[in-house]
C-alpha cells in the first residue's frame, strides 16, 4: 500500500510510528504487509519510502539505510533527509542496525554489541541540520542509555560497551590504518555510523547502534584482509537473530518522555525546523 504524505506547513496530526528501525548493510525489509509513505524533506528525498506497519504491538517505521537495492554507498546517503523523513512521521526512538568490523580480540565475527562511544573520521559529510546560528549539541555521550539497555535486555548473548570509529569509505581500511584504530582502543568500525547519531540527536530523538561483528579488520589478522562478500555473507546469516532481538526491544521500549536526548534542547533558540517539534506528531 502507498500512502503520500503531502501536509500543508504547519499541519499537526497524529504520529504514523514513533519507532522506527534503520536497516543496514543485507537489512532491506523489516515489516509485513506494510504502508509505504514517500516523504518529501527539505534536505531531498530520503534512502526510500518508509515502510510503515506494526511491530510487538507497536506502530514501527522501517527505512533502509542504503535504499531497496543497496542503492546508495555509504558516503552518498542522504542521512540528513533520512532522519528527518523519520521524524516527520512522529518517530521518536530510532534502533540502528548496521555491519562493523572488529578491531580487537575482545570481539568476534557473529557478535552483536551495543557501543556506548563513537569516533569519526569520515570527511565529505554534512553533519549537522544546523547551518546558522549558533546551536551546539552535546553529545559526550552518542547514544541513547536507555535504548541501548533496552536492546541488551533483548538477547543475554549481546554486549554493551565499546567505541566505534566511522570511517568515510566505501573502501575498507589499509593494514595501517586498522592497526592504528585498534591501538587507540576502538573496538568496532564502521561506514555509517556517522553523522547519522548527531542527526538524530538534533531531532531530538533517542537512537541506539546496533552492531553485527562480520570480520575482522585488516589490521587485526594476517591475510588478505576485508572483503564484501565475507561481511554480506555473515551479515545475513545472523538477519533472523536481528529481527528477533528488534522485536523483542520493540515490545520493551521505554518510555522516551523526559530523555536527554530530547531534553538538551529545552530553552535553547533552535535554527533549524524539527518536524514536529518535541512532540509525537508528524509535520508536512
Amino acid at each position: 500500500m502507498l500512502a503520500s504524505l503531502r501536509f500543508p506547513r504547519g499541519t499537526r496530526v497524529s504520529a504514523i510510528a514513533d519507532v522506527a528501525v534503520i536497516g543496514g548493510t543485507g537489512f532491506y525489509s523489516f515489516i509485513e504487509d506494510p504502508e509505504e509513505h514517500p516523504v518529501e524533506t527539505p534536505y531531498g528525498a530520503p534512502s526510500a519510502p518508509v515502510a510503515v506497519g506494526t511491530v510487538a504491538g507497536r506502530r514501527v517505521a522501517f527505512l533502509p539505510r542504503h535504499g531497496k537495492a543497496h542503492e546508495f554507498p555509504p558516503h552518498r546517503i542522504n542521512y540528513r533527509a533520512n532522519l528527518w523523513a523519520l521524524r516527520s512521521l512522529g518517530v521518536r526512538q530510532v534502533l540502528a542496525p548496521c555491519a562493523v568490523g572488529g578491531l580487537r580480540d575482545e570481539v568476534a565475527p557473529g557478535d552483536v554489541v551495543v557501543p556506548d562511544q563513537l569516533v569519526d573520521r569520515t570527511t565529505g559529510r554534512t553533519q549537522s541540520y544546523v547551518e546558522t546560528g549558533a546551536v551546539h549539541l552535546p553529545f559526550a555521550d552518542p547514544y541513547c542509555v536507555r535504548l541501548s539497555k533496552a536492546v541488551v535486555a533483548a538477547d543475554p548473548d549481546i554486549s554493551r560497551g565499546g567505541t566505534m570509529v566511522v570511517i568515510e569509505g566505501p573502501r575498507f581500511s589499509t593494514r595501517a590504518e586498522s592497526a592504528h584504530y585498534a591501538d587507540q582502543g576502538w573496538t568496532l568500525i564502521n561506514m555509517t555510523g556517522s553523522p547519522e547519531a548527531a542527526l538524530a540527536r538534533e531531532l531530538r530523538q533517542c537512537y541506539a547502534a546496533i552492531a553485527l561483528v562480520t570480520d575482522m579488520d585488516a589490521g587485526v589478522e594476517e591475510g588478505s584482509g576485508v572483503g564484501q562478500e565475507d561481511v554480506f555473507a555473515l551479515f545475513r546469516q545472523n538477519l533472523e537473530r536481528l529481527k528477533t532481538v528488534l522485536t523483542d526491544t520493540v515490545a520493551h521500549l521505554p518510555d522516551p518522555e523526559g530523555c536527554s536526548c530530547s531534553s538538551w534542547a529545552d530553552g535553547i533558540e533552535l535554527t533549524y525546523d524539527i518536524p514536529g517539534g518535541a512532540d509525537p506528531v508528524a509535520v508536512g
